[in-house]
């Protein structure tokens, strides 16, 4: 176990953070929260009742805290993002990305991480310059069934890759799953969706290798059409997340053949975040605050090297 003072987390979500430092081994004092959204603030509360909410970034020079050992955040990534609209800093989202550094420079704690999406090299070298040190991208493949490739800056000394852990979305998907994740006949006319049970097609040893576990583990061809190799995305993972659940990318076949949406479950697990973590709350709510969060497993690989 390793044991700092108090914690921070900025644009802290479902407090994700708290998670990882969990799982690394690490513990504190006090962990305070920045978040604005009030259910992600909700779970994180029933889930870490003792966190102290701060309440808008924007009003941090109100804040009274001492001794910071760690101050961690994803800022806002819609500038950035190839799904928003590309205005970088001149979105308002993403410049509170400068919040962060005010906070960074008032604090001066021991250790800061940011997380943020892959973007142009122009936008990042100006994240960089700020903050002092180069990022490291790590795909949340290789701890989870989700492609998701983020960007982590880190004081945090000698950060690897993490070790793959070889977890497909075969390992991650529930047994039962009640009938109203089933969509409705006019939602299975996708010409193309990119998931790991069907419709991309593929004809790649690869590929097929991929098909023949999802059939010896299910009993049965998943092919819907005939004459055609329709298989996985190539790695056997799920789509990234995003604050919007995207039927176009992330439905599946079932073992009936029979299109449906994750359940919020898998999707905690996509996130390497407990069974349940966000239960309590509807399930767009569910896949919104779990599409803003963090594969947990990612940051606690880089919280085990505090010392």
């Amino acid at each position: 176990m390793v044991k700092i003072k108090n914690a921070l987390g900025l644009f802290d979500g479902i407090s994700c953070g708290q998670v990882a430092l969990q799982r690394a081994g690490v513990t504190y004092d006090t962990y305070y929260a920045s978040e604005i959204v009030e259910n992600s603030i909700k779970i994180t509360q029933k889930n870490f009742p003792n966190t102290v909410q701060l309440g808008d970034i924007a009003k941090w020079r109100e804040w009274n805290l001492e001794n910071v050992d760690l101050i961690i955040g994803g800022s806002p990534c819609q500038g950035f993002s190839a799904a928003g609209n590309k205005l970088n800093f001149n979105d308002p989202r993403s410049k509170l990305f400068f919040d962060f550094v005010d906070v960074l420079e008032h604090h001066k704690p021991k250790y800061f991480l940011l997380e943020n999406v892959k973007m142009k090299g122009e936008w990042r070298d100006i994240i960089t310059e700020y903050l002092g040190v180069k990022p490291i991208l790590i795909n949340s493949n290789l701890v989870s069934a989700q492609n998701r490739p983020r960007y982590y800056w880190t004081n945090i000394p000698n950060i690897q890759q993490p070790q793959d852990k070889g977890i497909f979305l075969k390992d991650i998907i529930e047994d039962n799953v009640d009938e109203k994740y089933y969509l409705s006949q006019k939602n299975k006319n996708f010409r193309s969706v990119a998931t790991p049970f069907a419709l991309t097609e593929r004809r790649t040893e690869e590929a097929k290798k991929i098909r023949r576990e999802y059939q010896h583990k299910y009993g049965r061809d998943f092919s819907p059409r005939r004459g055609k190799e329709l298989v996985a995305r190539n790695d056997g993972k799920m789509n990234c997340l995003t604050k919007t659940y995207s039927l176009k990318e992330h439905t599946l076949f079932d073992n009936q053949n029979i299109y449906r949406k994750l359940t919020p479950v898998e999707c905690e697990r996509l996130q390497t975040l407990p069974n349940g973590y966000t239960a309590g709350f509807s399930d767009s709510q569910r896949y919104k605050v779990l599409g803003d969060g963090w594969t947990v497993d990612v940051i606690a690989h880089i919280f085990r090297n505090i010392r």
